[in-house]
């Protein structure tokens, strides 16, 4: 039985592989990671994300296409083996999706979605990470605080660009996903209940 967080030196893929199912395994500087399969808001914020981008982005409805959005994708940068909550692809660069179950090739934009167990881990060695391998645009999206943090890669590193609050604000325009305005507000709205209903079966006033 694993207890996480877990950590162990000098690891190998092998070692990732031993995890069990419902841990997310990392290597990050030789050391294997795994942490608890995300918790339902955490879920839910990643899950929203990519919806908000796969229509215009993805298909090309409302917007001009030409990435890949994928859940969850295990990059395999260097001697590092990291797991982004969402990461995209141009097509340009990406024709193809790889038969492997990793991907080997730099994406062009990574999201890291922060949750008090991650979030050091996520603004630490795997932005370090992201930096090494040139990957060119970072989003940092706080269920808790209900932010989306806009990073761009720089010859100084990441940049940061914006921060976007919701709801406070309205449709915005993030990098590099800027040719669409996006309704953050959706992805970060708690209104999860459902309405109360009276007798008659209408929602109450």
């Amino acid at each position: 039985m694993v207890n996480v967080p877990y950590e162990k030196a000098d690891a190998t893929y092998a070692d990732l592989e031993a995890l069990p199912s419902n841990l997310v395994g990392e290597i990050v500087s030789g050391r294997l990671i795994a942490s608890p399969r995300p918790a339902p808001r955490h879920a839910r914020t990643s899950s929203d994300l990519g919806v908000l981008l796969g229509a215009p982005f993805r298909f090309g409805r409302g917007g001009p296409g030409g990435w890949w959005i994928l859940d969850e994708p295990e990059l395999h940068l260097g001697r590092d083996v990291v797991v982004p909550d969402l990461a995209g692809w141009r097509r340009e660069r990406m024709p193809r999706l790889p038969e492997t179950a990793y991907f080997e090739l730099v994406p062009d934009w990574a999201c890291e979605v922060l949750s008090p167990s991650t979030e050091r881990l996520d603004r630490g060695e795997k932005l370090e990470i992201y930096r090494r391998e040139q990957v060119a645009h970072v989003w940092l999206a706080s269920p808790l605080v209900r932010t989306l943090e806009v990073l761009r890669l720089t010859d100084d590193g990441f940049l940061l660009v914006a921060v976007h609050t919701a709801p406070a604000q309205g449709p915005v325009r993030a990098e590099p996903f800027d040719a669409v305005e996006l309704d953050i507000g959706l992805v970060f709205d708690e209104r999860d209940e459902p309405e109360e209903r009276g007798e008659s079966g209408q929602p109450e006033p």
